[in-house]
Parts: structure tokens; C-alpha cells; sequence
């Protein structure tokens, strides 16, 4: 039996991203997977971008990494520009090259990683969604086929909503494993999801997926962000301690 750390949407929250994978170790993960979004709304993308580099054994490529990666996309947000060129000219090329999909074989199920759907990095598919959508994400498209043919999958685990939850529906399981660095579930506590399982395995064996959510030190987050100089600092910090996206802040009587 292997033990799967499957994380995403860091977004450049060096404190989470460390507490995460300190906890995914305690608990005797043997690997990490990475589903995108590593850089952009927090402070440190390149610390995040290197500890990715070093700790995961495969990433896939996020919208974030899409546009902050893009030399020829013009950037007039003051926020994507400072977060830009936070990052280096390597970090940049590693988001270039990652791949948009991944496949493994566990206990007799074959389980697609993806950002945020099939049809592109950029679609997103949120919780409460129809009937086509949840077969979306067991279909073959280009996204999933760029590198080489994708196997129909058992289950699917994807990101970028940063919000946790998992749905079975004819013996299909979907998941989203949250955030790891910026959770908007109104639950501030980190979100990554654990797969157990024997790797390789064609035939049925034991599986199972649990959610970790995991408290960290957010006041060091954000003492970071303010001494960076972040723009809309204060808006990540809302979101940071309460878990509420930011378009949400004024209506809610949150700052």
C-alpha cells in the first residue's frame, strides 16, 4: 500500500505549503502530487515554485501558471505584475513545461489528475454542477490527451475551486482536494487529500481518499506579505483567516 499526498492552489503561501507537507510526512505519505496554482496571490511564489520542484513528484499546470508564465500576455493589474516578476526566469520555464493531466493506476482504478477540468485549465467546474459536467471529467479532450493517450478513469481528483468535497455517482468518483495555501470553503484551515492504495495494482484492492484540513501559523503569512509589500495584502488577509473569497468581503462586513 502506498500512501498519495495530493495537493493545490498554494498560491504562494510559503507557512501553508510548509505545514502541509510537514503534516503529509507525519502521516507517512510516500509521495506528493501537485495539481496546479502554485504561485500568484501570495507572497513568496518562487520559494513555493523551488519547494514544489524538490518535494513533488509530479505537477500539473494550473491557470495561474498558464498566465503568470506567458512573456507575451500583457499584465495592467498591479497585483499579477508584482507577481510576475516575483518569480524567476526558471520558474517560469518549469511552469511552461507541465504537463495538463496525469494518470496512475491504484488498487485496480485508474485516477486522473487535472486542475480544474478537461476542457481547459481556465474551465471551471464548481460543486454544485450538472450531470454533463461531472461525465466531463471522465471523457478523453485534447487536455487530457496532449501528452500521449489517457486511459477512461475510475475517479478524478482536480483543484482550483479551493473548496474540498467528493461525489460518487454509477461508481465514479469525483473529488477536489481544495486548497493548500488559500482555502475559500469558509473553513481557514488547509485542505489536501490523501489516497491509499496499492500503485500499479490492475487488479481491485483496498482503497480509500481522506481530507486533511491543517491550522497554521497565518499571522506569520501575512507579517510576511506586509513585509514584501504585497499589493492587496489586505484583501489575502481576510481570505487567509476567514476562508471567505474576497469578492464576498464588503457585503459580509469583513476586513
Amino acid at each position: 500500500m502506498v500512501r498519495i499526498a495530493v495537493v493545490s492552489d498554494v498560491h504562494g503561501n510559503l507557512t501553508a505549503y510548509r505545514a502541509v507537507l510537514e503534516d503529509a510526512d507525519r502521516r507517512g505519505a510516500d509521495l506528493v502530487l501537485n495539481l496546479g496554482d502554485v504561485a500568484g496571490k501570495g507572497p513568496r511564489g518562487s520559494e513555493c515554485v523551488a519547494l514544489t520542484r524538490q518535494r513533488c513528484a509530479t505537477t500539473v499546470m494550473g491557470n495561474w501558471e498558464v498566465v503568470l508564465s506567458d512573456p507575451a500576455r500583457r499584465m495592467v493589474h498591479p497585483g499579477m505584475q508584482w507577481w510576475r516578476a516575483e518569480l524567476t526566469d526558471d520558474d517560469r520555464a518549469w511552469m511552461r513545461s507541465l504537463p495538463l493531466s496525469h494518470h496512475l493506476l491504484l488498487s485496480g482504478r485508474r485516477v486522473r489528475f487535472v486542475h480544474a477540468s478537461t476542457d481547459s485549465v481556465f474551465t471551471r467546474v464548481w460543486r454544485h454542477h450538472s450531470q454533463e459536467e461531472f461525465d466531463s471529467f471522465f471523457e478523453s479532450t485534447p487536455l487530457t490527451e496532449r501528452d500521449g493517450p489517457s486511459p477512461a478513469p475510475d475517479v478524478v481528483v482536480y483543484g482550483d475551486l479551493h473548496h474540498a468535497y467528493a461525489e460518487v455517482v454509477d461508481g465514479r468518483t469525483l473529488i477536489n482536494c481544495g486548497s493548500a495555501g488559500n482555502p475559500l470553503d469558509e473553513d481557514p484551515q488547509l485542505s489536501y487529500l490523501l489516497l491509499e492504495g496499492e500503485l500499479d495494482a490492475a487488479e481491485p484492492a483496498p482503497f480509500a481518499y481522506q481530507f486533511v484540513r491543517v491550522p497554521y501559523d497565518v499571522d506569520a503569512e501575512v507579517a510576511a506579505a506586509r513585509e514584501l509589500a504585497m499589493p492587496l495584502t489586505a484583501e489575502y488577509e481576510v481570505e487567509l483567516r476567514t476562508g471567505v473569497y474576497r469578492s464576498l468581503h464588503a457585503e459580509r462586513g469583513l476586513r
